[in-house]
């Protein structure tokens, strides 16, 4: 069995973000870039199932669209403990590409782990995607996966609650907070190994871009903090309702 994880460079969430060109295109000057959190904690769980497989999943790879400036993120996916890597080399143009050019490399493998979303443009979209392309069964909102046999269990999170479902192999697990407690961290002998883990690159495929972005806007400064007077409950209601739309 082998797993797929589909893995986003984003920038740090620290990141101060900026714009240029009157605000079409986003300043990577200076940006301290990260594996997305959601494909990290996909990528701890992938780890652990393998681990408790009893060499029943042979091999855990990561695949990314980007050109080479995201090769740092993927060899700290390798320094986690993935056994090899794929870069697609090409620019993640919008959702629709990027699945496109995932979808031919995930065809050899049984399970596609996704994060739920990418910490930037947050879309949610290429997860499912994938699948339809793949005409594989899929499972979003994923907290929880276990392997038995053929099948896989799957808890995940709906309105109110928790719901449990099964699928068979192959399928894609869209997954979210919950599926790994903590992202692992890369030990030193991981990142020395992670060196000479294969890092393949793969040419893209055509594929139409569905999508563009005309303008960027930065949300707007926080307001500065208000005191109410403890005493001054019916100011402190006005302020919640009319002002913080609160209640």
């Amino acid at each position: 069995m082998k797993i797929l994880l589909c893995i986003s460079n984003v920038p740090d969430t620290t990141t101060k973000i900026r714009f240029k060109d009157d605000n079409k295109e986003f300043d990577a000057s200076g940006v301290q870039w990260i594996i997305n959190p959601w494909d990290e904690l996909a990528l701890t769980r992938a780890l652990e199932l393998k681990e408790g497989s009893g060499g029943k999943i042979e091999k855990i790879s990561v695949a990314l669209v980007g050109d080479k400036s995201t090769e740092p993120t993927i060899r700290k996916a390798l320094a986690i403990g993935a056994d090899d890597a794929f870069r697609i080399d090409s620019e993640p143009k919008d959702s629709y590409y990027v699945a496109n050019q995932l979808k031919e490399l995930a065809k050899d493998f049984d399970i596609v782990m996704c994060g739920i979303e990418s910490a930037d443009y947050t879309s949610s979209a290429v997860g499912g995607m994938l699948s339809e392309m793949l005409e594989w069964p899929s499972v979003s909102s994923v907290s929880s996966l276990e392997i038995e046999g053929d099948e896989v269990k799957i808890r995940r999170e709906i309105d109110g609650g928790q719901e449990v479902v099964s699928a068979e192999l192959p399928f894609v697990a869209i997954v979210q907070k919950g599926i790994a407690l903590e992202p692992r961290i890369p030990a030193m002998r991981g990142i020395m190994m992670a060196r000479k883990k294969p890092l393949n690159v793969v040419e893209p495929i055509q594929a139409d871009v569905l999508t563009a972005y005309e303008s960027f806007e930065l949300p707007p400064p926080k307001a500065d903090v208000k005191l109410v007077d403890e005493e001054n409950v019916k100011e402190l209601v006005e302020l919640l309702k009319n002002e913080a739309k609160a209640i």
